[in-house]
């Protein structure tokens, strides 16, 4: 009979002893879901000198909005400098300083038209308030959003990627390459200027010198379609018998995919260009103007959260003259080493069909190709 007690009374302090376990841990469930939810409710209270954006993990981030431009939403912090998140990884929005979005709205107009105001973006709705009005946009009917009282100069960012290779001893050599890239955005516009060149020289003699600089400005008709007002580049390459080259061009564009990792883009045109040449044989034009058809093509994909892969090309078809046919095709690895630098690598293929010859009946090569390695830094 002791023997009988003595368990039962074991068993009754292993079950009062689970029973207190199971009350901590369903207090402590109640207490971690109270907090969860108080968290969830909280937003930074108004503030007149800061933004505020709220990231998928939950966290607040105060600083300055710079832009909204293809799915991705760039953010300056004081502490951690100036940020890029996907726009799937946005969760709110709100803005001190009035803001200018395009909207997407058949609805309301056949074309994009552009708003002004504060910003307050909930998960997929995007209030903008204007003095005592506001209206209320779905997050998939904003293309873009810039600050509407920005400076100029604020509107630009790029990148300056540069390689450098000197050599003494038996042979003294200079190999340099840069290539730079700036782009102004707003709501409704881009501008894009970009830059390479190459210079090299073994034993004080110049063995290649090159610079390319193009440019556009394309204008949103829609989330879908854009028009290139205007293309312009100008080229110089003596090794190639080009001493001034200048094209101009306009062209209607598409996006294929337009995504928050991957946009695709298409485009073609018409346009002309103007070649002067270094020279020229015997009772040919020192230089040339040519109508000219061209189109092109590029992919930017986001690999993974470090890496970056980039494809442009772009051809014309002129007349004999000026060369037939030429394409520019440029590929570009990007990888984040720490902070603003990167490490690019990139492959360069230019192709003339028909280069001009020179005075003394030399034709330059039809393929030029050159692989830069570089570090690469924002700005």
């Amino acid at each position: 009979m002791k023997l009988f007690r003595a368990h039962s009374q074991h068993i009754f302090c292993k079950v009062v002893w689970y029973c207190l376990l199971a009350c901590v841990f369903i207090a402590a469930s109640i207490n971690a879901k109270a907090e969860d939810s108080a968290w969830e409710k909280f937003a930074p209270p108004p503030d007149e000198k800061f933004d505020w954006i709220q990231i998928v993990s939950g966290e607040w981030l105060k600083g300055e909005f710079k832009v909204l431009y293809d799915f991705e939403v760039e953010f300056d912090s004081d502490e951690l400098d100036l940020l890029t998140f996907d726009l799937d990884d946005v969760i709110q929005l709100r803005t001190h300083k009035s803001q200018s979005l395009l909207i997407e709205d058949p609805a309301l107009s056949d074309d994009p038209f552009v708003v002004e105001g504060f910003v307050n973006m909930i998960k997929d709705s995007v209030i903008v308030t204007a003095g005592e009005e506001s209206a209320e946009f779905r997050r998939d009917q904003v293309v873009s959003i810039a600050q509407a009282d920005k400076r100029q100069v604020d509107l630009w960012t790029g990148n300056i990627t540069m390689g450098l290779n000197i050599r003494g001893g038996n042979t003294d050599t200079i190999d340099w390459n840069l290539q730079a890239l700036a782009k102004r955005r707003t709501a409704l516009s881009r501008v894009v200027l970009d830059y390479i060149g190459n210079y090299s020289e073994a034993e004080r003699i110049e063995t290649s010198n090159n610079h390319r600089l193009s440019g556009y400005r394309d204008v949103f008709k829609s989330r879908k379609f854009f028009w290139r007002q205007i293309s312009a580049e100008y080229f110089s390459d003596p090794f190639k018998n080009i001493d001034n080259q200048f094209s101009l061009s306009t062209s209607a564009g598409y996006h294929i995919i337009h995504t928050s990792k991957t946009e695709w883009d298409v485009n073609a045109g018409i346009g002309a260009r103007y070649s002067k040449f270094v020279s020229v044989e015997q009772g040919q034009n020192i230089d040339n103007t040519s109508p000219a058809v061209g189109a092109g093509t590029m992919y930017d994909t986001e690999l993974s959260s470090w890496m970056d892969f980039l494809v442009d090309y772009s051809f014309q078809l002129l007349n004999k003259d000026s060369g037939t046919y030429n394409h520019h095709f440029i590929t570009t690895l990007s990888t984040d080493l720490t902070g603003d630098i990167d490490l690019d690598i990139s492959f360069v293929w230019d192709r003339t069909r028909d280069p001009q010859p020179d005075s003394d009946g030399v034709v330059p090569e039809q393929d030029d190709y050159q692989m830069i390695i570089g570090f690469s830094i924002d700005y």
